[in-house]
């Protein structure tokens, strides 16, 4: 009872905060202080630029914080606790927060910060004063900020020619961030001294620092004007104030604390400018040439420093590395010694996991997957990975209870950190490791009693990152043979499962009929998320496939002019598709993401329409989420709730979704989201005539009614995230049905939360793992 007491009372605080006096636990004389306020020139009529953000930071930076009155009306809830430790009342004290008294607010301190934040800012004649008013028990404080004219920049004065040093400088004081007329910002002169301190790392300069630079700033020019003078400090070091070179390039690829003496005295492999110390021979020399930027006797510079580093990270051989970088003979000389140290990462691991899985299809079970991994397979970093995975789904409620889903998928993939081109070399000198990636791959997938589909695919490929934000890839070689199988039934005739299935979707015979894919495919992906400081973030994925193109021109055609392979058809299409994603933060606490997913594909020559495995669907737990999974469209086509194979895909696709996700608590967040989307033919399903195939009508795609054809889905969800994980729950229900009849395709009027049968037939629950997009 305790357990559940606790939570119940914890709400209970927060519903009676508005009754609770926020100066309850005040002892007599104490004063509750309820924040700062600021004003700037309030006995002058000028305003300053950017007055109210001037003002917003001012009153950030005023300390201590007040209470944040939710958790102060906790604290006060609870009272005076009757025991030093323990008990009821002293863990919701722990939950909020004690009284925040205007004794602690040290208006001498908080001045001096202020003045401090606008003279950075350019207003150099700056005063700011602070005073307090008490009413009722309770006190703010006011700081008055007279600011004055704010300063510009008249000239900026770079040090005149007197060496190599020098010279540098003044080679690049075109690029300076400091210019005439802009306003005087203590940020800027920050900033200029590291682009000057990167331009003298570019040039050997490896100790010195933008510590050793001074910026002097002449305020008394007159009209609100300075001059800024730059200028080396005299008291930078010598070793500062010369170019170093790299002497010897030493090299530990199987680096360890306690082989370090071992290792130290081994007679080094000569390679080309290094020097390497490896009596296992773990790695191939040549691999240390794509990884060491440096050359022998060149000049130190930043930038090979970097990439150099990130490489070796990237490479994703060692759990450990470390450059070094000595003087030879103390300083005496202007060389350096370069120690790089590597630690490998174990040749095998092996990792195993267990996935529990709940979709909005109504199929429920897990997952189990086993990977081995053998890296630096042929000692130049390659890393083999090999798979099995397992799963099992059971239908829970729906037209097809009590039917089970199986899948079983194998993987062996063998990456190589460098590009395999024929007759050509490429030479890259990015800090990401270019790959190239040969994979094959089978699966095996039973469809609850109707159908078992078999792939197999063959891809050889590559992947490059160009930077941080964009990322290739390239498979021209992409080989899939897909074999469907259909189960029999007892008393029936041996094709009998099959017949039916394409008697009710006469489609299904050319989507579920065996095929081979043979293509290449690109994709290219964009994104800023990484930087966590940005206030709008975005995600692009593009990317296009071509089956039967230009490899199917070495595929013989048959008698019927069909190409095929081994008496297979070969499928012949074009896909495209775009992933549009937009991440906005209203606050620290609340985001609000948007996507929008186009996709359109054309079959043609063998193939009436796009494979099964190619084809595009709608609804689902990532997806609409108001629509059970692949069971939306194709068009205003609405599949029959007995109908046996419900899988609806299309040629076309186009999908929105906007959802507010916000902080509830700790690791407990919440979302509110609406989808809009749907599924489309190229050309409608007209079925055939004096058959019981009646074909999909209101299937094909037209522009001028997609809108109109869209569905629509809203709802909320809760989300538990741990930074390292997320699981989800979702709950949505629709709002507009496309396949009803125009003008009634909207049904607001219809939503009944209290009608058990609306409930039943609307409400789709959702359990994912990670966020919808």
């Amino acid at each position: 009872m305790r357990k559940l007491t606790r939570p119940i009372l914890f709400l209970l605080a927060c519903l009676v905060y508005a009754g609770c006096s926020s100066t309850k636990s005040l002892k007599p004389g104490q004063i509750l202080y309820t924040g700062a306020e600021v004003k700037i020139n309030p006995d002058s009529t000028g305003k300053i630029d950017d007055e109210k953000q001037i003002k917003a930071d001012l009153k950030g930076k005023t300390r201590p914080k007040p209470n944040n009155k939710l958790k102060l009306a906790i604290y006060n809830f609870a009272g005076e606790p009757k025991k030093a430790k323990g008990g009821l009342r002293n863990w919701i004290r722990k939950k909020g927060q004690a009284p925040v008294l205007l004794s602690e607010v040290k208006l001498k301190y908080n001045n001096d910060v202020l003045t401090s934040y606008l003279l950075s800012e350019g207003y150099l004649q700056a005063e700011v004063t602070g005073d307090t008013v008490v009413k009722n028990r309770k006190g703010k404080a006011i700081y008055t900020a007279n600011t004055g004219q704010r300063y510009k920049i008249n000239q900026v004065n770079f040090p005149p020619d007197s060496g190599v040093l020098t010279k540098i400088i003044n080679a690049n004081k075109a690029k300076t961030l400091l210019k005439a007329g802009d306003f005087y910002d203590l940020d800027n002169y920050k900033n200029e001294r590291i682009r000057i301190d990167n331009d003298l790392k570019e040039n050997g300069y490896f100790y010195f620092s933008p510590d050793y630079l001074i910026m002097q700033v002449d305020s008394t020019i007159g009209k609100n004007l300075v001059n800024v003078s730059i200028k080396v400090k005299d008291i930078a070091p010598d070793a500062a104030l010369k170019p170093y070179t790299i002497k010897n390039i030493n090299i530990y690829p199987n680096y360890s604390l306690r082989r370090d003496t071992v290792l130290r005295r081994l007679k080094p492999l000569e390679y080309k400018d290094f020097n390497i110390y490896d009596d296992r021979n773990t790695f191939k020399p040549r691999l240390f040439d794509r990884l060491v930027f440096f050359q022998k006797g060149e000049p130190y510079n930043r930038k090979d420093h970097n990439q150099s580093l990130n490489r070796m990270v990237n490479i994703g051989a060692f759990q450990d590395v470390r450059a070094e970088f000595l003087p030879v003979d103390s300083f005496k000389n202007n060389q350096l010694d370069l120690n790089i140290y590597l630690t490998p990462l174990k040749k095998n691991s092996l990792t195993f996991s267990v996935t529990g899985t709940s979709k909005s299809n109504n199929f429920v079970g897990s997952e189990v997957k086993v990977t081995q991994t053998t890296r630096n397979l042929f000692r130049g970093a390659e890393q083999l990975d090999l798979s099995v995975g397992g799963g099992f789904e059971t239908q829970t409620r729906g037209t097809s209870l009590g039917k089970n889903s199986l899948s079983l998928t194998t993987e062996a993939k063998l990456t190589y950190p460098r590009f395999i081109v024929p007759f050509y070399k490429p030479n890259s000198t990015t800090a990401f490791i270019p790959k190239t990636i040969a994979s094959l791959s089978y699966q095996m997938l039973n469809r609850g009693g109707e159908y078992t589909l078999n792939a197999f695919k063959g891809e050889f490929g590559y992947n490059f990152k160009e930077n941080q934000y964009k990322e290739h890839n390239f498979n021209p070689i992409s080989v899939s043979y897909i074999s469907t199988g259909f189960p029999s039934r007892k008393g029936k005739a041996p094709n009998f499962v099959r017949d039916s299935l394409y008697e009710v979707n006469p489609l299904l015979k050319s989507t579920l009929e065996n095929q081979f894919i043979i293509g290449s495919n690109y994709n290219f992906t964009y994104t800023n998320q990484m930087e966590t400081n940005r206030r709008n973030n975005t995600y692009f994925f593009g990317g296009i496939e071509t089956g039967g193109n230009l490899w199917g021109t070495f595929v013989p055609k048959d008698d019927e002019g069909k190409r095929t392979l081994f008496n297979v058809p070969l499928s012949q299409f074009i896909r495209i598709e775009a992933d549009l994603r937009d991440y906005y933060k209203v606050n620290r606490n609340v985001t609000w993401a948007n996507r929008l997913n186009l996709g359109y594909g054309y079959a043609y020559g063998n193939s009436t329409s796009l494979p099964f495995v190619r084809q595009f669907f709608a609804g689902g737990s990532n997806d609409i989420r108001a629509f059970p999974a692949r069971t939306l469209g194709p068009g205003t086509y609405k599949v029959r709730d007995d109908a046996t194979f419900a899988d609806q895909g299309g040629d076309i696709k186009l999908m929105l979704n906007s959802e507010l996700r916000f902080k509830l608590v700790s690791v407990l967040y919440g979302a509110l989201f609406v989808d809009a989307g749907n599924v489309w033919l190229r050309k409608e399903d007209v079925g055939v005539p004096g058959t019981a195939d009646t074909g999909r009508p209101g299937s094909e795609f037209k522009l001028k009614n997609a809108l109109n054809e869209l569905a629509v889905g809203t709802g909320a969800g809760l989300r538990v995230d741990a930074t390292i994980f997320v699981v989800r729950l979702d709950v949505a229900f629709p709002v507009r049905k496309p396949y009803l009849a125009e003008g009634q395709r909207w049904v607001f009027d219809n939503i009944a939360f209290g009608d058990k049968d609306w409930r039943r037939e609307n409400l789709i629950f959702n359990i994912g793992i990670g966020y919808p997009f």
